[in-house]
């Protein structure tokens, strides 16, 4: 394969990887939301020491186990913050605005 080839199958591979992320990512809110339900902390060390030694033990490269660990530290960080910002009171409904947010008329 040529560079061009090797380029439209990380595309391909983008487009998967885009795809499962999303799917990661709607579990992480899933979780968050039983998380706020039962009032457990978004932040579970061991949790995350888990999925961490998982993937460890599924790698077989090339990416090295401290790569792949800084892989998934930066997406469990990113899915955190999902659920941090899920459990946080919604934002006003529409029309409910201050009265800096209305039309005035001079």
């Amino acid at each position: 394969m040529d560079i061009a080839d090797w380029r439209k199958r990380i595309d391909e591979l983008d487009q998967k990887l885009v795809e499962l992320l999303n799917q990661r990512a709607q579990c992480a809110v899933e979780i968050g939301r039983l998380k706020r339900n039962t009032n457990l902390p978004v932040y579970e060390p061991d949790r995350e020491r888990i999925i961490l030694e998982n993937v460890c033990r599924l790698n077989r490269g090339p990416l090295s186990d401290a790569d792949l660990k800084r892989v998934y530290e930066r997406m469990i960080d990113v899915m955190r913050t999902i659920q941090k910002l899920d459990m946080q009171p919604q934002a006003k409904a529409a029309g409910e605005g201050t009265e800096f947010d209305v039309e005035v008329n001079d």
